[in-house]
């Protein structure tokens, strides 16, 4: 996949290649998981067994509780507990929008990226992240420390 440094390849460019139109995937997922993560060789190596035609996302609602303990890639390992280390600082860097969001709502204002465990081994179940490590371990860190969480969330999860 072509870097979309490589000649300022916008997202709007990006998603009308006919060869995405065919996966019928929702633009939310397109951008965060391809546009943004395509050109990442180690998202790539985690991710690169899925057959992306055989993945059909839905916008679900999850319990606040089930993304305690939900893994994301080995190659991100530890990052979700890294950045729920500090919670305020991951959301004060963001535009202020987010942390009203977090603030008004208890929510993240994107819903992350999800992919159901069993895409990568067949005995797995449960849900990985896959994008929105950062929207987690916010999430994590604001139950560890009492501030406003909601009880459910929205994800994008890719089911087979």
């Amino acid at each position: 996949m072509a870097r979309r440094e490589d000649g300022g390849l916008s997202y709007g460019r990006f998603r009308v290649d006919p060869a995405l139109a065919l996966l019928r995937w929702p633009d939310d997922v397109v951008e965060q998981f391809l546009f943004d993560h395509g050109d990442n060789l180690a998202f790539v190596y985690d991710y690169s067994g899925i057959d992306l035609r055989d993945v059909t996302w839905r916008l679900e609602t999850i319990p606040a509780a089930d993304f305690s303990r939900m893994p994301t890639g080995a190659s991100d390992a530890g990052c979700i507990e890294s950045f729920a280390e500090n919670p305020v600082h991951w959301v004060m860097v963001r535009p202020p929008e987010v942390g009203r969001h977090w603030e008004e709502q208890g929510t993240w204002l994107r819903p992350p990226i999800l992919i159901d465990r069993r895409f990568l081994d067949p005995s797995a179940s449960g849900l990985q992240v896959m994008e929105g490590r950062t929207r987690v371990g916010v999430l994590r860190g604001r139950l560890r420390e009492g501030l406003r969480v909601a009880s459910h969330h929205q994800a994008w999860v890719g089911h087979p």
